[in-house]
């Protein structure tokens, strides 16, 4: 037997030992993304507060902003009434659009709609979405 060859049992451990390592990291990385979507995700500091200039929701429209570290958005219904509510679907976690035509959000993923307050217009949502409070101060919208 040559000198750089070696016997076929230590091959073959060495192969076994690979593999298992490949399949292990394998096996890591597939689990990864399952573990992030099963855990809660960090609601963000429960007290913060965001500040938005009055003049960027428009009446009758719909403004997007990061509130506790999720999507939400704040509509002006009528002039002077503000609502805010998270953008996260209460069915799967989608993301809602605003269809302005329809005064009604819509979840892409499967069909659900909401009013502009936020009550289920129909498909899978079991819940409303979530509400925040909105104050007044002066030329600002204070959500939370």
């Amino acid at each position: 037997m040559p000198q750089n060859e070696l016997p076929s049992s230590q091959r073959r451990t060495f192969l076994t030992v690979l593999l298992a390592g490949l399949g292990t990291a394998l096996a890591a990385m597939a689990a990864w993304p399952l573990l992030r979507y099963l855990s809660p995700r960090d609601r963000g500091d429960a007290d913060a507060k965001v500040t938005l200039a009055r003049d960027k929701v428009p009446v009758g429209g719909a403004k997007f902003i990061d509130f506790r570290g999720r999507p939400a958005v704040v509509l002006q219904p009528k002039p002077g009434e503000f609502v805010a509510l998270t953008a996260v679907c209460t069915h799967l976690g989608c993301i809602v659009k605003w269809v302005n035509a329809k005064q009604e959000f819509l979840c892409p993923c499967h069909g659900g709609r909401f009013s502009s307050s936020g009550q289920v217009l129909g498909g899978p949502p079991p819940k409303p979405l979530e509400s925040f409070n909105v104050k007044l101060d002066g030329d600002k919208l204070v959500i939370g």
